[in-house]
Formats: C-alpha cells, structure tokens, sequence
C-alpha cells in the first residue's frame, strides 16, 4: 500500500511534534503524517530528561532560541489547549548555577557578557553570594558561579503532548510505525517504507529521529555524526533537606543535581565512558562509587542519604561539535534534518519547530539558524562554542 503525503516526520517527540504544530499552523490544509514507534514515549528522551529550560549558551544563536523558549512558556498552556484540555507543564524558575573554578574563569566571563549583551537574566555571583543564599554548598576554592534566574524546568511529558495534542487538533496525523527506509530516487526524497509493510510517498520528509537520527538517516545513504549515548540520572533522599530549592547546579567536574518534588534531589553527570547504544539500564554503583562522594564533597550535608531509584535515557550527541543539525540536506532535496541536538533538544523544540516549519514551506525565517546548516557536516567544520555543556 502506498499513499501520498504532503510532510512526512520520522519521530513524534518533542522536536516532530513541534514541528507538526508549527507547520500545521501555518497551513492547515497540508497533509501531513508523523511516524512514531513509541506513542506511550517510554524511551523518548524528552520524558527521561531533567527538561531543563537555560539562558547561559556562550552561542549568540542558542542564547537566542532559550530567550524564544522562554516567551512560548509564558503562555504555553493556553496556547495549546484544545477542548479546555490545557496541558499544564509547570514551569519552575528555580534557576541554573554554574559553579566556577579557576580554569574555567576567562570562558565563563566572555560566555556572561555575551548573555548580558544579550539581555540575559543572569548575574554573576561571589563565593560569598553563593554561600548566603545555599549555606549546605561547601565553596571552598571556586571563584564564583553564574546564575540564571528565569532558567527552571517543567513537565517534559506534558511539553510534549501540548506540541502533539495540539498539532493533531489542527489537522496533523500520527501513526504508530517505524520508519524502516528513507526512499530516495535521482538525488531527492520520494517517501518512506513502514516496518508495517506500507509506503508513505512524499517529497518532503524531515528526520526527528532522535538517538535514532543516524540509523534512519543511513538508510538514504547519509552518515550523520550522532550517537545515542546513554545517560543515567539517580533520585536521592538527603538525611537533611534544603531549606528552599536548589537550583540545577553545574560543578566544573560535571556533575548536576537539583531539588524535585517531594524533597528528593536528582543527580546526574555525564562521563566520557558512557555507554554508546540504545541501553535503558541503570547502575547504581555509578552513583554509589563516582557522584556520591562528588556530591558529598560539594554538600558535605548529603554524605547521608538514600538512593530511592534511577533511570536512563539517550542523547543524541552530536560529536562533530554538540550542536544541532538544521535543515535540508544539501545531498538529498526534500530530506530535511532536526537532530544532533545532545541533550538539549526539549529547550530547543519550539524555535526549531518554527525553523524547520519556515524552511519546507519556504518562508523566510524568523530567526536566522542557518550557522547549525548540514553543509557543516559535509564539510567537517564545526561550530565552535565554549564550555558547551
């Protein structure tokens, strides 16, 4: 069976369903599919995420889509609400702070005075300032840390449907499948082929893939530079609690940790070992033997506490240079890519949504992202960004 589309999206995360919903916007009238194998979004990595919203990029063109995000949050859950169903993702600014030490100075300096050029929410705190206002932070030699104080996070789960829910209402269909080959014929996107046995045709076709965006993309031929890694975040239960929220805290050796709802703290960190492949699993003895006495040493408070569970999920890393992939493929008409974004996908859905929405229906582009162009890729030149994290 065959049947003919205008859009095809190969993914129905976060970053396809905004990309739905931004085409659909614009032009109700088109036929438009999205392909998701994973409708209960189990192992998307929006829902396995800390959903973490941030200003302090040290890239004019990232800072500019926090600064976008963070005006689609404001009225969010009106925006999308169909059928008085509103989706309710309960934006927390309780803020970022980069802890800072001495090597990493000069690189927080210019990354701040970009963000304040910029109107950022940020200030730079002392030692002392940080101290006052989160006295269980051991500061010992840092010299600092930068703040973020309309930086927070919310409910991925609830993000993303409000993109799909949404982008359904206005027109869009999602189909439980998997994309099993990209069809391409005489250096342009003709469709896809379903694990199913059916065929979608269209000429154009955007990859949303995710951890998933190189397999898929394989299939037409393109070797894009992303891998899933996965990535493991523990929920802890300190024998002594905050007295307010912490904020998603960011130490030098890379290690984050924040308060959650029920005064528990999460706590993650990303390591060069890291496993490579499309693995859910969890150890604790990571927490137990690497971030635990990381932890302890930063907040000498929690050195007791109780490890209550953990989970995985995957980044896309982009190992060319961290950033994202935007765009057509200059090799491939009608093949369009959102991917690479290594972990900061959910922050970045609703500018590269419209982006990529502006970019099929070939209208100029509110905001300029062609710097993350898959030309790059071709030609081995990254995007040079500091302390990109």
């Amino acid at each position: 069976m065959s049947d003919t589309r205008d859009v095809i999206i190969i993914g129905g995360g976060v970053i396809g369903s905004s990309t739905a919903y931004h085409i659909m916007s614009r032009d109700p009238q088109l036929k438009l599919t999205v392909v998701e194998p994973d409708p209960t979004y189990t192992q998307a990595s929006s829902s396995l995420s800390l959903a973490n919203i941030r200003i302090q990029f040290s890239l004019k063109e990232n800072i500019q889509i926090s600064q976008y995000t963070l005006e689609v949050l404001h009225d969010f859950d009106e925006t999308m609400t169909v059928d008085d169903n509103k989706p309710n993702i309960g934006y927390r600014t309780e803020g970022n702070l980069f802890i800072i030490d001495e090597s990493g100075q000069e690189s927080a300096k210019k990354a701040f005075g970009l963000q304040k050029q910029m109107n950022g929410s940020v200030d730079w705190w002392s030692p002392n300032e940080i101290k006052q206002r989160y006295p269980l932070y051991e500061i010992g030699n840092y010299k600092g840390g930068t703040f973020g104080s309309q930086d927070g996070h919310l409910d991925a789960y609830a993000f993303l449907r409000g993109f799909r829910t949404k982008a359904e209402h206005l027109g869009a269909a999602y189909i439980k499948d998997e994309v099993t080959e990209v069809s391409t014929h005489s250096g342009r996107v003709t469709g896809v082929q379903l694990t199913s046995g059916n065929r979608l045709t269209s000429d154009r076709v955007v990859n949303c893939a995710g951890a998933w965006a190189a397999k898929v993309a394989q299939t037409a031929g393109i070797n894009l530079p992303i891998d899933p890694v996965k990535r493991q975040v523990f929920a802890l239960d300190p024998a002594q609690k905050p007295e307010s929220p912490l904020p998603l805290t960011f130490l030098p050796s890379g290690l984050y940790f924040r308060t959650e709802t029920g005064n528990l703290i999460v706590c993650g960190r990303s390591m060069t070992d890291d496993v490579v492949g499309f693995d859910f699993t969890w150890d604790e003895n990571r927490f137990m033997e690497i971030l635990w006495p990381d932890l302890a040493e930063f907040v000498p408070a929690f050195d007791t506490l109780k490890l209550v569970r953990g989970w995985a999920g995957l980044y896309a890393v982009n190992r060319l240079d961290g950033n994202a992939i935007l765009g057509e493929w200059p090799e491939l008409k009608g093949f369009y890519l959102a991917n690479g974004f290594s972990g900061h996908g959910l922050q970045q859905a609703p500018a590269v949504g419209r982006y990529i929405s502006e970019l099929i229906l070939g209208q100029r582009p509110t905001m300029d992202l062609s710097i993350f162009n898959p030309q790059r890729i071709i030609e081995n030149r990254p995007v040079n960004e500091l302390g990109l994290i």
